[in-house]
């Protein structure tokens, strides 16, 4: 039998969903959409790569939560080891020439995934920082309370790593190649950190019958 158990089962279910989630994020983080269009040009710009993150948010809370920090710790190490290498194959890609009469060009190529490989660098050095930092708070949190409480420790966990994921992430994608202005790149964090929040927020009716699912799932195989 492939998995022993249904814990493992689950954790191999949840192990992908999140690398997915997470890969997913950085090809389409290139793309930036205006959340205030009717309002002050450049006001609300966020990432399109923020739309995946809630279910990186919940799997990372399950497996915090019935599999302890050291396995959220290898996930995230593991992670970024394919983000790595994904920014590998595309740096390859990019050195191919295209077939000039057929397909995607060559510039729209580089134009495109040439700057997702800005995202993959600037994704590396936050993801790891900000989960790191979302497994400490976690675990403060759940013992500060005994266990209870499972809205603060997923919410508060989230609210204080993302500050450094979205704000890192963004500095190297976007500020530091000079594709936005110091201006620009400020209300894009604090759009796109605002927007994980309440993500987050919204988000904990899920996280409840998550763990509820979960629990009456690895109770059957008992």
């Amino acid at each position: 039998m492939l998995f022993k158990d249904r814990k493992t089962l689950l954790l191999f279910i949840l192990w992908g969903f999140f690398v997915t989630n997470a890969m997913v994020a950085e090809m389409i983080g290139v793309k930036l959409i205006d959340l205030g269009a009717n309002f002050k040009p450049d006001t609300f710009i966020m990432s399109v790569g923020i739309l995946p993150w809630p279910i990186v948010f919940l799997a990372t809370d399950i497996i915090n939560e019935f599999y302890g920090k050291e396995v959220v710790q290898k996930l995230s190490i593991t992670t970024a080891c394919l983000i790595a290498y994904a920014f590998l194959v595309i740096y390859c890609a990019i050195q191919i020439p295209s077939f000039p009469k057929a397909g995607v060009q060559n510039d729209v190529f580089v134009q495109v995934f040439g700057q997702s490989m800005w995202i993959i660098v600037g994704s590396i050095a936050a993801f790891l920082t900000a989960q790191m930092i979302d497994v400490l708070v976690f675990w403060a949190l759940k013992n500060k309370t005994g266990g209870k409480m499972i809205w603060l420790r997923t919410t508060g966990s989230t609210a204080v790593s993302q500050i450094v994921d979205t704000f890192v992430v963004l500095g190297i994608a976007f500020w530091l190649p000079g594709k936005m202005t110091t201006e620009q790149y400020v209300h894009a964090a604090l759009t796109g950190y605002f927007v994980k929040l309440i993500i987050a927020i919204l988000l904990t009716p899920l996280i409840y019958l998550g763990h509820s699912m979960v629990k009456n799932y690895l109770r059957e195989s008992n």
